[in-house]
């Protein structure tokens, strides 16, 4: 009797999951929850270009760089971040010359993420954006 019940509960549960499954063929589903993109990350070379440079756009400004990506922390020296227009906070940093601060700012320093959040930024609009912030305006 026993197994009886057990054959009954398996046939109801089957019937009962097989009402779950989405209606449309195994391809319809599958189109259905395929990812909406891919995920590149940094330094990954199948990745392609940076997006400005795929989409034939022109190569930032220091200015558009730090206005789109840097201000937030640069404009107020949040954690430490050497302020915007304040040669005394940029001067340490740039006696290590430009090699050494664009391979931290690529790599992320501190609370500076890297790249400063601008994945898709390329070595010269990095460069870019540091000389713009580190001269006085």
């Amino acid at each position: 009797m026993k197994q009886f019940f057990a054959v009954l509960v398996l046939i109801v549960a089957g019937v009962a999951s097989a009402e779950r499954v989405p209606p449309g063929t195994d391809a319809q589903i599958k189109e259905r929850l395929k990812p909406a993109g891919d995920l590149c990350k940094a330094g990954d070379p199948s990745c392609g270009q940076p997006a400005a440079a795929a989409a034939g756009g022109a190569a930032r400004s220091g200015e558009q760089v730090y206005n789109q990506f840097c201000f937030a922390c640069h404009a107020a020296g949040v954690s430490g971040a050497p302020k915007m227009g304040h040669p005394d906070d940029w001067a340490p940093r740039l006696a290590k010359g430009t090699d050494a601060i664009l391979k931290s700012a690529t790599a992320g320093l501190n609370a500076m993420p890297p790249k400063g959040t601008c994945m898709n930024c390329s070595d010269d609009e990095l460069k870019g954006a540091i000389e713009y912030m580190s001269k006085a305006h």
